[in-house]
């Protein structure tokens, strides 16, 4: 077998890195447990969820990346002893210096991969609470741009699209709110969850000549966005647009 790279040999192995929707699920369930709220409790409760389920996928990465690097590590000395490119354990210190460039390549992919993870968990843990709180949604669908989440469905969009939820979450924004309105996308809303303190005055303004909502952490709100309209808490957006909007999607037996 052929070694070029750590991550490649070691996936032909079937040893991988556990996914990191599989490990934002542990992480909520994890926390729900811990503190066994009911869906209104955990409605109140989003801002530190969200931020504690976030701490704690961390921790529990950190977990498995121990362990893959371990086993992959481990699988590559003892394929090489199989192999006779080495006779013994002691000869360890000559693998390390001969298969440098390997290993390098491995750990810079492990750090890239966890830079990587931390930006896409802050949509999976949105993914993993609304689950939690049995909203009903579809998710990554191309409707001229590509929501993180349309609410209910792709199917309803299709029949009703003024009837539907469009909600992104971006860590932070920069240009990319526009990415979730483009030209012929429609909706009752558009709805962009961040934690970015940094959205302009301009930004925001534009951003309601184009219906988007930005939803953040209530302390958020008050000490950047106190007296923007388009932004909300996620208390606010719960109460007022998606929980009606569940309502009145389950009323008119859409779901």
């Amino acid at each position: 077998m052929s070694i070029q790279n750590l991550k490649d040999f070691a996936q032909r192995l079937g040893i991988k890195l556990k996914i990191q929707k599989e490990i934002v699920e542990e992480a909520t369930k994890n926390i729900t447990t811990k503190y066994n709220y009911n869906k209104d409790e955990i409605k109140a409760n989003f801002d530190n969820l969200l931020f504690e389920i976030e701490s704690e996928a961390y921790k529990i990465y950190l977990k498995y990346e121990k362990e893959y690097g371990e086993n992959a590590l481990k699988t590559l000395i003892y394929h090489l002893i199989k192999t006779g490119k080495i006779k013994n354990l002691n000869q360890t210190g000559e693998v390390l210096s001969k298969y440098f460039n390997i290993f390098d390549k491995f750990f810079l992919s492990l750090g890239q991969s966890r830079r990587t993870r931390a930006g896409s968990s802050f949509e999976t843990i949105h993914n993993s609470l609304f689950k939690v709180l049995n909203y009903k949604f579809d998710e990554q669908k191309v409707i001229n741009g590509k929501p993180d989440f349309l609410m209910p469905s792709l199917r309803h969009y299709k029949e009703n699209p003024m009837d539907c939820i469009i909600f992104t979450s971006k860590r932070t924004l920069r240009e990319r709110w526009r990415q979730i309105v483009t030209e012929g996308t429609r909706g009752l809303g558009f709805f962009l969850a961040t934690i970015d303190t940094k959205v302009s005055k301009s930004q925001l303004s534009e951003m309601l000549s184009h219906r988007i909502y930005l939803v953040c952490p209530k302390n958020i709100k008050k000490k950047y966005y106190s007296k923007k309209a388009n932004v909300l808490s996620f208390t606010q957006f719960f109460k007022d647009f998606l929980d009606p909007a569940m309502e009145r999607w389950i009323r008119n037996k859409i779901i």
